[in-house]
């Protein structure tokens, strides 16, 4: 037995002596297999897989907006070969955002609503809308007929007959409906005239578009507590948009208490910032040849903005409205807060 001890004592150590002798055992890490594999093939602007996406103002009703927006793409479709998609945000802030979220890669947007998009970054000018001819507009104060003001307006020579200060004092501790707080026309703009000229509403109400407004006042009834507002703002002149046609006394029933100088820049149709030079090119090629011709201005109407043409213009044709708030002090920024 003392015997078998010491073989298994002395077989242990003539390992022990082969081990030092050897060095330490070096231990096999599992090896990592590295398959190469081919980068995901970038998909192409304009395709089913990748439609360019057509961001719409709310300023006018969903239904005409929809409808509009559809025709517009599809001729766009037409002139480039590809494939559009179209959505209306529910905001001018919704707007702005989807252009740099790339939720949108074109936008019909409102001129403070572009400044917004502009600073952040977001997107770049390619054309301004006409109308009537003109590349300005103004906005006008509303109200219905029976609501008691004094109209400043002329419906006979289309001009004021006083100024804001003489016109708009009787707005006091009255209710208001404004369009959007993005909205030059339906509420920065004419907000500021009405507090100048020393009125101060009692409640406000925001109804996104400019038909939305004029449909509110024409529903108006005198003394009842059932009312949204007593007067309100939109562009130069919404009563006409085509989405209105079967409220055919609206001209009658909803008076201008009084108008601006047409001074605004007009919408505009902006691209992203991300959209490739090529795309980019082809698009805007289609958009001018789309407001150039009798049959492309009836398609670019249907979308509720009453648009009669596009031109081409940069970002400093918004200059000029860049000066005024800066005058102003108003940061659009704190618009959308």
């Amino acid at each position: 037995m003392r015997k078998s001890v010491y073989v298994v004592l002395a077989l242990l150590v003539g390992i022990s002596m082969l081990l030092a002798a050897c060095g330490p055992i070096a231990t096999l890490e599992p090896t990592t297999v590295v398959v190469a594999t081919a980068a995901p093939a970038e998909v192409a602007w304009g395709t089913a897989e990748r439609p360019i996406v057509m961001a719409m103002a709310p300023s006018a009703t969903s239904e005409t907006l929809t409808v509009g927006g559809a025709a517009i793409a599809a001729k766009l479709k037409e002139l480039t070969g590809y494939e559009f998609q179209v959505v209306i945000p529910t905001s001018y802030a919704a707007l702005v955002e989807a252009m740099g979220s790339g939720n949108a890669d074109i936008g019909w947007l409102p001129p403070l609503a572009y400044l917004l998009a502009s600073q952040k970054g977001y997107a770049e000018v390619v054309a301004s809308t006409l109308r009537r001819g003109s590349d300005t507009y103004g906005f006008q104060i509303i109200a219905n007929k029976d609501a008691g003001f004094t109209p400043y307006f002329d419906t006979a020579t289309n001009e004021v007959t006083a100024d804001a200060a003489t016109a708009l004092p009787q707005l006091d501790g009255k209710n208001v409906c404004w369009t959007d707080p993005l909205s030059a026309s339906g509420y920065v703009l004419p907000s500021g005239v009405v507090a100048d000229a020393g009125a101060k509403v009692k409640k406000t109400a925001f109804l996104t578009g400019h038909p939305q407004i004029v449909v509110a006042l024409y529903s108006y009834v005198k003394d009842s507590a059932a009312n949204i507002c007593d007067f309100g703002a939109t562009y130069i002149d919404a009563r006409t948009d085509a989405s209105l046609a079967s409220l055919t006394d609206v001209l009658d029933k909803v008076v201008v208490i009084w108008r601006s100088d047409s001074f605004i820049p007009n919408d505009n149709v902006s691209v992203a910032t991300g959209m490739p030079a090529d795309v980019k090119a082809k698009v805007v090629e289609a958009l001018l040849a789309l407001g150039s011709t009798p049959d492309g201005i009836e398609i670019l109407k249907s979308a509720g903005y009453q648009i009669d043409g596009l031109k081409a213009v940069d970002d400093t044709f918004y200059d000029s409205l860049r000066v005024y708030l800066e005058a102003s002090g108003l940061d659009i920024t704190s618009l959308v807060k």
